[in-house]
């Protein structure tokens, strides 16, 4: 998911918590119905990727990097205003001398990833774009590691070593159309690591201020930030000649990716495990790419299936190691921190 993509994070839960959460989730709505939920922000986050390049079709890179940047920013305010009804559990106020950290972060990793993922995303395939960014667990979890907060295991080796395998399979296959390049591989990676470094320095903000403020502070921060270049944007000569099929794309990546399937997201985890909710992110590369040959018509590499599938065997071989860790150590599993791009990243 991406860029366009947010971070969540839960601590371990004690018995007491789990057996309110289990009473919770049986009072909750139907499995029919959650699922139906987690579909429609597949869906949402595959199409990210196609309606991105129609949008770049006619606007440049770094001007619709802007525009979806601030228009994000101005639709998550009124989320945050909703959710301080409802305080995510053991979340505090913030206050002036809290802003530094959660702009630094925020804006840093959330909004580097997601105009680093435009940049890229006009450079390669959506085939590949997809697959790149559903690298993003395997650079959380080495993320953790050097941070001293996971540590080495062969497991985990071995899905890092599956998912690099599977890229380098990628480049083996030449597209006939929509074909990729090295560099915007290369830049699509560079995006994923942004925001998979978002997501392990954000994880105790998260845990602080609550996952809804973190984000908050990174797209409006963000959004003001690239407020003047958004604008020249707008007033440059081309962009009276952008399509209304540009525009609406645009706001798609405004809006869907970033806030509805956030939403989506945030509900689910109340009543399904993490696990579950994040098993979308092992469909979304082949979801992306139907939609891509589909509606723009791309013929990805004859290495492409192989890769994918290196990749997301990687992901869930080193994801699994991972969880399974953090049982042993706390006697119950916990929502790791999961990357889903809208971008997206």
């Amino acid at each position: 998911m991406t860029g366009g993509e947010l971070a969540s994070s839960e601590a371990p839960l004690d018995s007491g918590q789990a057996s309110r959460c289990l009473g919770e989730a049986a009072r909750g709505p139907s499995m029919l119905w959650l699922g139906t939920l987690l579909g429609a922000a597949l869906l949402i986050w595959s199409a990210n990727y196609t309606v991105g390049k129609i949008a770049l079709r006619e606007i440049p890179s770094l001007d619709l990097a802007c525009f979806r940047t601030v228009l994000s920013g101005l639709f998550m305010c009124p989320i945050y205003l909703l959710a301080q009804r409802r305080r995510q559990p053991g979340a505090r106020e913030w206050s002036v001398g809290d802003v530094p950290r959660l702009l630094a972060v925020g804006v840093l990793g959330l909004v580097g990833n997601q105009v680093i993922f435009v940049i890229g995303l006009n450079q390669t395939s959506v085939a590949h774009g997809a697959v790149i960014s559903g690298m993003g667990p395997i650079f959380v979890l080495l993320g953790a590691v050097m941070m001293g907060l996971e540590g080495w295991t062969a497991r985990k080796m071995g899905g890092m070593a599956l998912a690099a395998g599977g890229v380098i399979l990628l480049q083996l296959g030449h597209a006939k159309r929509g074909a990729p390049s090295l560099g915007g591989d290369v830049v699509m990676m560079v995006s994923t690591m942004m925001f998979a470094g978002f997501t392990v320095f954000g994880k105790r903000l998260a845990s602080e201020f609550g996952t809804v403020t973190v984000n908050t502070f990174a797209f409006v921060g963000g959004g003001l930030l690239l407020l003047p270049l958004a604008l020249r944007g707008v007033l440059h000569a081309r962009a009276a000649h952008v399509s209304p099929a540009a525009w609406a794309s645009v706001l798609y990546m405004s809006i869907f990716p970033s806030v509805v399937g956030y939403l989506i997201y945030s509900y689910a985890l109340r009543y399904l495990p993490a696990s579950r909710v994040a098993s979308v992110s092992y469909i979304q590369p082949f979801t992306a790419t139907l939609m891509a040959v589909l509606i723009l018509h791309e013929q990805p590499g004859v290495g492409f299936v192989g890769g994918a599938l290196l990749v997301l065997a990687g992901v869930w071989l080193a994801g699994r190691s991972a969880e399974k860790a953090q049982v042993e150590r706390n006697g119950t599993a916990r929502l790791a921190v999961q990357e889903l791009t809208t971008t997206g990243e």
